[in-house]
């Protein structure tokens, strides 16, 4: 199932993309797509039989903004050099194990909003990503099979990054993660059964019509069911909550100078194989 939420921001409603391209209305069966339907197996059933059935209202789509996939998101977890052409461009060592930082969850927005060059920004750059939503509290894992059991679905998102505050000022990654608007993230929520093999995905990201990345998720250094896994070990991952599984090469951080980093006006459009597509015009904050 292709799961989304439309309608302005705040004030989503839950809906749900048919297998025609039709957009359909699930509020007269769930309050919203978050943790708490994607842990309750019996309202997803509810879904794929009324969707089967034909029996959900269309919705308009014309002018209808389309929010993020997932509400309330506890935790967006990020994993940092986890494609090898990435880690090469950037100057880095593959990291030994997976390199963890987090984003609040309040840097999440809907595909195709505004995304804010922060006051003082002159190294705002973009990350096409792979984002893993959690369905199953998931604690200690022992593998990888148990890992994706624990998966609900997968999405778009753009680690958006400010590289300066990032690297050039000291402590940890946060604050060139963390600000406003840094984590568009969908169009959809496509559950794991139509994601046979997150690991044969191709991801593609423009700015203002040039392919800047052009990548697949074969690349990665630690594969989905490994990062799940992995993270589990080090803090209890729950319903609703995403992990951003790492970016392919192709960054302005690891292009020769001048590096074409972001600016207000600014067209990104990037897109993952199934996952659906996102737009962004940059602004000034």
């Amino acid at each position: 199932m292709k799961l989304l939420r439309v309608g302005t921001a705040g004030s989503e409603r839950p809906a749900l993309l048919d297998s025609e391209g039709t957009l359909r209305d699930l509020s007269g069966l769930v309050s919203d797509i978050d943790g708490a339907l994607l842990a309750d197996e019996a309202a997803l059933g509810r879904i794929r039989s009324a969707a089967a059935a034909g029996e959900l209202p269309v919705l308009d789509p014309d002018g209808l903004r389309v929010g993020p996939p997932v509400a309330r998101i506890g935790k967006v977890v990020c994993i940092g050099l986890n494609y090898h052409d990435h880690a090469k461009e950037t100057g880095a060592e593959p990291p030994a194990e997976p390199v963890i930082f987090f984003k609040a969850a309040d840097t999440v927005v809907g595909p195709d909003d505004t995304v804010l060059v922060p006051r003082g920004s002159v190294k705002t750059d973009w990350e096409v990503e792979l984002a893993v939503v959690i369905g199953r509290t998931a604690r200690y894992l022992e593998s990888g099979e148990e890992a994706l059991a624990h998966v609900a679905g997968y999405a778009v998102a753009h680690d958006v990054s400010e590289r300066e505050f990032q690297i050039e000022r000291g402590g940890t990654w946060d604050k060139g993660k963390n600000c406003e608007t840094f984590n568009p993230l969908g169009p959809w929520l496509v559950t794991a059964d139509e994601v046979p093999d997150p690991q044969a995905l191709s991801l593609r990201l423009w700015v203002n019509g040039e392919l800047k990345q052009d990548g697949t998720t074969a690349e990665q250094i630690f594969p989905v069911a490994e990062v799940v896994r992995y993270v589990s070990r080090f803090m209890t991952l729950y319903p609703g909550d995403v992990i951003n599984t790492g970016t392919p090469a192709g960054v302005a951080l690891g292009r020769p100078e001048p590096k074409p980093f972001l600016r207000a006006g600014d067209v990104v459009e990037l897109e993952i194989e199934g996952l659906g597509r996102q737009r962004q015009v940059l602004a000034n904050a």
